[in-house]
């Protein structure tokens, strides 16, 4: 058998994600010339290149596409294996790899600490990305368990509803629109609005909406955090549509202003996701349990 390591595949695997060294090497926290190495060794085990120059990246070859989709398929196998061997270790001790939308992360630090609280030596590796990112990693089974605001419908994955997502428009405190009552939506199409970045599940639902009420998006300016989002509707910039689970705080300090629109808030709901094939360890099945069990009530006070 060939000479070569696990770790050398998921580097090769962080590398594919975005035809990028770069930007692998900032995700695994080591530096470019070590990524570097991993793929020459991995190469030279083969003995043909997996990569090649492509601009300021790089591109698969055909022998580095084949490649990967064995790779991801190597790694599903390797955490099956891993679950299997936790199920004689149970719940003394585990490791779980947890990926979550970027809006989730306004209550899951909150649900890692009860959970630990209850199961204490469990490690929890957390991965945070917009919704395009978090499913591409849920497609390379990358991820034990996925947190998100919306059911994948191309994949063929368990998802399990556990927490509720309403979702409205907001603006600033002086905008004419926060005295307004039960407003049309319709009034909604001349005024402009800050938005996530394409591939965001806030965008997506946003996006359906409007269209919904055939009413057409002015989008002012895009933004990838909701973060600066927030702060760019309190300074006037515009609306915008987020989840009312990230501007709690701001709607009670009065910093921010929910707009009053007929049907709305909309109500989604936050789902625990994950492979249909993957067999979770122990640990999984206990975080999953805890979210289903205990998640709702706990994000409803929490935000």
């Amino acid at each position: 058998m060939r000479n070569y390591t696990l770790k050398q595949m998921l580097t090769f695997i962080e590398v594919a994600r975005d035809r990028s060294v770069s930007k692998a090497a900032a995700r695994l926290f080591v530096t470019q010339p070590a990524v570097s190495m991993q793929l020459r060794q991995l190469e030279d085990a083969f003995g043909l290149p997996l990569v090649e120059p492509s601009g300021r990246n790089i591109q698969l070859t055909q022998a580095g596409e084949e490649f990967l989709t064995h790779a991801i398929a190597a790694v599903s196998q390797f955490r099956n294996l891993e679950a299997s061997m936790a199920e004689h270790v149970g719940l003394k001790k585990g490791r779980i790899e947890l990926a979550v939308v970027s809006t989730a992360k306004y209550f899951v630090p909150m649900l890692l600490v009860r959970f630990a609280r209850q199961v204490p030596g469990i490690e929890i590796k957390l991965h945070i990305d917009n919704r395009e990112n978090i499913l591409a990693r849920l497609a390379r089974n990358e991820a034990d368990l996925v947190i998100m605001g919306r059911a994948p419908t191309t994949l063929d994955c368990v998802a399990t509803a556990f927490a509720t997502n309403p979702m409205g428009i907001v603006c600033a405190p002086d905008h004419p629109l926060s005295r307004r009552k039960r407003a049309s939506f319709e009034l909604l199409r001349d005024h402009g609005f800050v938005v996530r970045e394409q591939g965001s599940g806030t965008r997506a639902a946003m996006e359906r909406l409007f269209a919904q009420h055939d009413v057409p998006l002015k989008v002012v300016m895009e933004m990838p955090s909701n973060e600066t989002i927030k702060q760019a509707v309190m300074a006037g910039m515009g609306l915008s549509f987020l989840s009312l689970r990230t501007v709690r705080h701001e709607l009670a300090a009065g910093h921010l202003a929910l707009v009053d629109i007929a049907g709305m808030p909309i109500v989604g709901h936050w789902y625990v996701t994950h492979p249909r094939q993957n067999r979770l360890s122990p640990a999984a099945k206990a975080f999953k349990e805890f979210l289903i069990e205990q998640g709702g009530p706990l994000i409803e006070s929490w935000a």
